[in-house]
């Protein structure tokens, strides 16, 4: 998959591109129904002949519209949305940079410029999907903006449970901690990736020894508390449990973000400054402060039965 950064306004010419069907939309999570705007593009293309192509947006137009207080945290960092859409088998992503500027484009403008001139032939896009300024574009008015220059495919909503699968929903979802609910949205767990970094090394003195996760996007974090998770270091899958929080039983003053740590079943290797993802599965427990380090200990020898008994359980 070919990646293409563009800055507004772009100096890309028509033929700069051969033929193509794009999927149109932000695409946060890439999720199921995200997916199925993607593929039904992937497949339009094969059908045409032409090259498949997605449009995404970067950052979020909340920041740069200045509805969000400070940045906005992702379901997929655009690193792990790349990485996914190529996985589906597109030919050329498009990530166009969200300015103030771009944001002011009049719907007519934004498929004149992005559309009609990228030598996109057909669209494909969610029902919903709206462009050009204050999202007045919608696709009720493609039909017109598109000047008869390019044919489009309306995708309907993909429910779950008579709710939308939505990148609104899932991030609601994140922020309650409930995991086992995502792969039925996502398609897959939820994951976030990070660095391996040196903590304070309490872990091992107490017989759980933690790898500290410093992560490389701006991600939605769980909520604090004890997860069973996968951990994936050096091309290999683990178990483990992993506790994001502030470590209330040592700590009195709380760090502005939470420490994600993560306690790897029969896993004794040096990963320090190795790249690792974290696979979210279920979570177990709130963080709780303990009156000592014994009480810490035992809660965490159960932390691990219960991951262990999980993992079991899927296994079957």
């Amino acid at each position: 998959m070919e990646v293409i950064s563009i800055e507004h306004p772009h100096q890309i010419e028509k033929n700069d591109f051969p033929e193509l069907v794009m999927a149109l939309g932000y695409f946060d999570g890439v999720h199921l129904g995200h997916q199925e705007v993607i593929l039904q593009a992937k497949k339009m293309a094969r059908e045409k002949g032409m090259k498949s192509a997605v449009m995404t947006f970067d950052p979020h137009p909340s920041v740069v519209l200045g509805k969000s207080v400070k940045h906005i945290e992702y379901i997929t960092p655009l690193t792990d949305k790349k990485a996914l859409i190529s996985e589906l088998g597109i030919d050329y992503l498009f990530v166009v940079h969200f300015s103030k500027d771009f944001a002011h484009l009049l719907p007519q403008e934004f498929v004149d410029q992005y559309v009609i001139g990228l030598n996109i032939q057909h669209v494909v896009a969610g029902f919903d999907y709206s462009y050009g300024r204050m999202g007045k574009g919608t696709m009720e008015t493609m039909p017109f903006h598109s000047r008869d220059q390019f044919s489009f495919t309306i995708v309907p909503k993909l429910t779950n449970n008579n709710e939308k699968v939505s990148s609104t929903l899932i991030r609601s979802l994140l922020h309650q901690g409930k995991m086992e609910e995502l792969p039925m949205l996502l398609g897959r767990h939820y994951q976030t990736t990070g660095t391996v970094i040196h903590g304070d090394k309490r872990g091992r003195t107490i017989g759980f020894p933690t790898a500290n996760i410093q992560l490389t996007g701006d991600y939605i974090i769980p909520p604090l508390g004890v997860y069973c998770v996968r951990f994936f270091v050096n091309g290999k899958w683990h178990e483990g449990v992993c506790n994001v929080g502030h470590k209330p039983t040592f700590k009195s003053q709380s760090a502005a973000l939470p420490s994600i740590e993560v306690h790897i079943f029969d896993f004794d290797q040096d990963i320090y400054g190795q790249q690792a993802t974290i696979e979210w599965h279920l979570h177990l427990r709130k963080e709780q402060k303990f009156s000592g380090v014994d009480e810490l200990v035992a809660q965490i020898a159960e932390d691990k039965q219960n991951a262990l008994h999980y993992f079991e359980k899927i296994k079957v």
